[in-house]
């Protein structure tokens, strides 16, 4: 009887033992095949408006079916896909009227994270927004678009982590995607490497106010960059060729 309860923990330990990893790595595959498919959206590898195969997507991303199927019900609910039953996943094409509405919304929604990150940010998240500014400054003359939206996903996130209200990583979560990608478009096919280091600065210009305490001056920050993103669309609407917004149109042809 002894010798039975002294083995009985160490089965039961060791039942433990072995299931957490298995349910961190169940949580790791979906947050890696999320990233994988949204990062090829964001660059446009996956063209706005083009229709794909669950397993086409697992092909792609190197994930397998199941984390795919969690990453594609998470894009579906963020609309940067739309699932259509028996047709596959659809690309979502991008709307510039819609998106630009959606920009009111994320400016008064950055204002609120941006005022919470600056208020309630500790001595280690003010480091990290120092180092970040730092190694954007360094950085500011060679980055290429690609690096860039590197360092703006590591900053929406440092200012979410400061903000600590994690309803709101949800909320601006998908925000962010959906105007990265009009970025990336914008720097890539539009205006170049000299709209590009207008945003690097634009985002250089909320880093330090946060760092420093300086409440304004990060929402007006905030704000100038928001600006500068509402810029783009009036340059879009304008010069952009409407199969880059929905990969099913035409091409325009030039003379």
């Amino acid at each position: 009887m002894v010798g039975d309860r002294q083995e009985r923990p160490k089965r039961v330990k060791g039942a433990a033992t072995t299931a957490a990893p298995q349910r961190q790595n169940r949580i790791n595959l979906f947050e890696m095949a999320y990233e994988r498919i949204e990062d090829l959206i964001i660059r446009c590898e996956l063209k706005p408006g083009r229709f794909l195969a669950i397993q086409d997507l697992q092909h792609i991303s190197g994930c397998s079916r199941t984390p795919v199927h969690q990453a594609v019900s998470r894009l579906a609910a963020d609309t940067i896909v739309t699932v259509h039953p028996r047709h596959g996943v659809q690309i979502a094409p991008i709307d510039l009227a819609r998106e630009r509405v959606l920009l009111r919304l994320r400016r008064d929604l950055e204002r609120f994270v941006i005022r919470l990150a600056t208020e309630r940010s500790d001595a280690t998240h003010r480091n990290h927004f120092l180092h970040l500014e730092r190694l954007m400054r360094d950085r500011r003359e060679t980055m290429t678009i690609d690096e860039f939206n590197v360092f703006d996903r590591r900053l929406d996130r440092l200012i979410l982590a400061a903000a600590k209200e994690p309803f709101l990583q949800h909320t601006m979560r998908p925000l962010h995607t959906i105007f990265r990608r009009i970025g990336w478009i914008h720097h890539k096919h539009v205006e170049g490497p000299a709209s590009l280091l207008k945003s690097i600065d634009c985002h250089l210009g909320i880093l330090n106010p946060i760092a420093n305490c300086h409440v304004e001056q990060a929402v007006e920050a905030s704000d100038a960059l928001i600006d500068f993103v509402d810029s783009m669309f009036e340059v879009m609407e304008r010069e952009i060729d409407p199969s880059l917004l929905d990969c099913s149109l035409e091409p325009v042809a030039t003379v």
